[in-house]
């Protein structure tokens, strides 16, 4: 449901609209149905996209986005103000994804009209063009949840894909680097996250399974290359199953930019990983791809939606579990299974 704080009339034609977003990669990314949806109701209209300043370069060159740019919530503070260009109303309509009141007060200040969940304060709901209702925790998928504000102004979907565009320099730039590690004839070529950031440890799949999984793939296709993704955090794992690989394995943790991960993500044949923000980057590139779901957070909220060939696997108590439930619980055999479906381009039923 959603409410407005000011008298109903039509909404005119916007030809400038602000969407903030400040959040984690997968969150930024789970963003990007809901302003495509908003550029295909206006596509006349200018969309200018703020994230954190950490996750505003995988919001780039998307084409139904003009401009990108970083935004903080201590920033926002000091943002929009007298003597700062944006002081004056320069976006027809805005949208805020967040609960932080200094982004919403920017929007305010910055925008004709504001859209965003309700807030903890009333006084700042009262100024909103429409404060839309946040469903509960783990009701509602992550792209859903975030359709729900150009809904609240009747903006249908325009398809619930994540949205990522790897450019042709970045294409170039990435087959360089496949032929320099020796793994442009690799077949298949295999990316690996093995790690979720230390606060969601619990969604992690033992080290040893991923050891044997690569194991059976490389039994069953001795060409076969693996890529480790991930960053500084999961150095110790990444760098133990690189070692075990030796040189069936490229070790790209905490070497690689956001994008220039993105762009070797776009060259793998096959990805495996545990839900986290890659994942969600991988589910943005449209390519076979394992995806494995602790039940505290199963995939029926955050599994990428409108993916040609993705196999989503939950772990054994989805939706029945706490964090404390061991991941270990999902098998070898059930990721390898799901693997040589995908290798095979086998659509998930």
């Amino acid at each position: 449901m959603s409410s407005s704080g000011a008298t109903e009339s039509a909404l005119p034609e916007p030809r400038e609209i602000l969407y903030i977003n400040v959040s984690r990669i997968g969150d930024t990314l789970l963003v990007t149905p809901a302003v495509r949806a908003v550029a295909a109701r206006w596509p006349q209209a200018r969309i200018t996209l703020l994230a954190h300043p950490k996750r505003e370069e995988v919001l780039r060159k998307l084409p139904f986005v003009q401009r990108t740019g970083g935004i903080e919530k201590q920033r926002a503070r000091f943002m929009g103000r007298i003597g700062n260009p944006f002081a004056d109303k320069a976006y027809d309509l805005a949208f805020v994804c967040n609960f932080d009141a200094p982004l919403v007060d920017y929007a305010l200040r910055v925008a004709r009209r504001v859209v965003a969940f309700r807030q903890p304060d009333a006084a700042l709901n009262r100024r909103l063009y429409r404060a839309v209702e946040h469903p509960a925790l783990q009701t509602t998928h992550a792209v859903d949840i975030q359709l729900m504000l150009p809904a609240a102004l009747g903006v249908a979907p325009a398809g619930k894909a994540l949205a990522y565009c790897v450019t042709a320099d970045e294409s170039q730039w990435a087959a360089g680097f496949l032929a320099e590690h020796r793994a442009s004839e690799a077949h298949p070529l295999v990316g690996l996250q093995v790690a979720s950031f230390p606060t969601k440890a619990y969604r992690d799949w033992p080290p040893g399974h991923f050891s044997d999984l690569c194991r059976r793939i490389r039994a069953a296709w001795p060409q076969a290359h693996f890529l480790i993704f991930g960053g500084e955090l999961e150095k110790a794992r990444t760098e133990a199953l690189a070692a075990e690989l030796g040189n069936a394995a490229t070790l790209c943790a905490g070497r690689l930019s956001l994008r220039e991960t993105a762009a070797l993500m776009n060259c793998v044949d096959l990805y495996v990983g545990v839900d986290t923000g890659p994942t969600h980057l991988m589910g943005a590139l449209q390519r076979p791809m394992v995806a494995l779901y602790h039940g505290y957070s199963p995939s029926r909220v955050l599994a990428p939606l409108d993916h040609p060939c993705l196999w989503a696997i939950d772990h054994p108590l989805a939706d029945r579990c706490t964090p404390e439930a061991d991941m270990a619980e999902i098998s070898v055999d059930h990721v390898w299974d799901a693997v040589q479906q995908a290798l095979a381009g086998t659509p998930r039923p």
